[in-house]
């Protein structure tokens, strides 16, 4: 790495964040690149580009379906074991846990995390193919690569016994897609109180980071009727028309743009047979936003036009024999952490000094750092490295392009707010009182 380059180039940013009324100052990160000790690990984690890539594709090709993440929990145990964590545990909720201690008693404490499981059912196959250069299977970027990069930082860091003031708790978590409803890190924040900041490893550039939780609030409706035969008891209200008419109010919904506020009806099913009144049907619906308020008035609203939809299918066949169950399936809060937060300074500083160049993007997202964020506790999500797309498809392909970036990235920004042991004081802020 060309230290007086990146160290120009973070000197740059540093004076746009004041240029734009980013007063607070900057987590210090030119003592870091400077150390001798760092240098080599940048340098180990670059030439461990290869077997990171290795161990990705093996981790992709271990099933996590939700709420099975047992088997690929119990590999990444036994990785980080072999990794030099002999106590690493995977705990009641099922996320993999391992603690690397500094030198300041316990705090600050960083949480560095990435998610095990994946939103493909039982059965798919995971196989990885290649194809010039290309890896293609379903979840080889999403999280697998988070996961491979969170092994390549750790592998380094011990490797150089590279020592930090705060302590570093590295956790692979359980629940982060779909209906898991972040249960692993809703866990992790119960049973562990002394948490000052945290990190997702989750998605591949590392010039975009998350530092705005978009909330979500997602519903199953059930409709529920007399039902009967199609012709012989023709008039009695329908559950599937009750549905017809509630997706048909949604579907005229206007929410804001910005803040960003979004719906959904994901998945509709009912019915017995062509030839039947329905007597049940359900549908799942989405609903996100980047703000708190805009979430509640959106999902305000959805309900009351579900009931409607009921009350009109009932005074259309003159009947009170229609009803709707509307069941909550997941809760994701919404969040922001501000721009002169220390972690978002820090990984602001980490890509300018990986990359040679100021060009980070600040985005919001549905990840594990929601529950950090609602929470209050400094948060960011970050890429792991490298290219990929078709995201949540049984086409999703990765390709390495500078993927060793991610763990370097990871690596520069863990030092900074935990403070490097003996050169630097950690920039994230123990939390009073905890």
């Amino acid at each position: 790495m060309n230290f007086k380059r990146a160290i120009l180039t973070i000197a740059f940013v540093a004076a746009a964040s004041q240029a734009f009324g980013q007063a607070a100052p900057a987590p210090a990160i030119e003592p870091i690149l400077a150390n001798p000790k760092v240098a080599k690990t940048l340098e180990d984690i670059k030439a461990d580009d290869a077997r990171t890539l290795d161990e990705q594709k093996r981790i992709t090709e271990i099933p996590a379906p939700p709420y099975k993440e047992k088997i690929r929990a119990e590999y990444y145990q036994k990785r980080m074991q072999e990794l030099g964590f002999k106590d690493a545990a995977i705990d009641a909720e099922g996320n993999v846990i391992a603690l690397r201690k500094g030198s300041g008693g316990g705090r600050p404490k960083l949480v560095v995390s990435a998610h095990l499981d994946t939103v493909f059912p039982e059965g798919t196959d995971v196989t990885v193919k290649e194809k010039d250069g290309t890896f293609v299977a379903p979840g080889i970027g999403d999280d697998s690569r988070g996961l491979a990069a969170l092994l390549s930082l750790i592998k380094a860091m011990n490797a150089n016994e590279i020592a930090t003031v705060g302590d570093i708790m590295f956790v692979g978590t359980v629940g982060e897609e779909e209906l898991g409803n972040l249960r692993g890190v809703k866990a992790l924040f119960r049973d562990h109180k002394d948490i000052d900041g945290f990190i997702s490893i989750d998605g591949l550039g590392i010039t975009r980071v998350v530092n705005q939780a978009t909330g979500s609030h997602r519903y199953e409706f059930i409709f529920k009727g007399p039902g009967g035969h199609s012709f012989q008891e023709f008039g009695l209200p329908s559950a599937i028309h009750a549905m017809g008419r509630a997706i048909a109010k949604i579907s005229e919904l206007q929410p804001p743009s910005d803040p960003k506020t979004t719906f959904t009806v994901g998945t509709v099913v009912g019915g017995t047979s062509v030839n039947a009144i329905a007597a049940e049907a359900r549908m799942a619906v989405d609903m996100r936003s980047n703000s708190t308020e805009e979430l509640l008035k959106l999902e305000a609203r959805l309900l009351d036009l579900v009931k409607e939809a009921v009350a009109d299918e009932n005074a259309r066949w003159k009947s009170d024999k229609l009803s709707v169950e509307a069941r909550m399936i997941g809760d994701r809060p919404a969040g922001i952490v501000p721009m002169d937060s220390p972690i978002v300074q820090a990984t602001q500083r980490a890509v300018a000094a990986v990359t040679r160049a100021p060009r980070v993007t600040f985005a919001g997202s549905s990840t594990d750092s929601n529950i950090a964020m609602s929470l209050g506790i400094p948060a960011v999500t970050i890429g792991g490295g490298g290219e990929g797309g078709n995201w949540h498809s049984r086409n999703e392909w990765y390709k390495p392009t500078d993927a060793y970036f991610g763990p370097q990235n990871a690596l520069l920004t863990v030092l900074m707010l935990t403070g490097l042991d003996g050169v630097t004081k950690p920039a994230l802020v123990t939390r009073q009182g905890k």
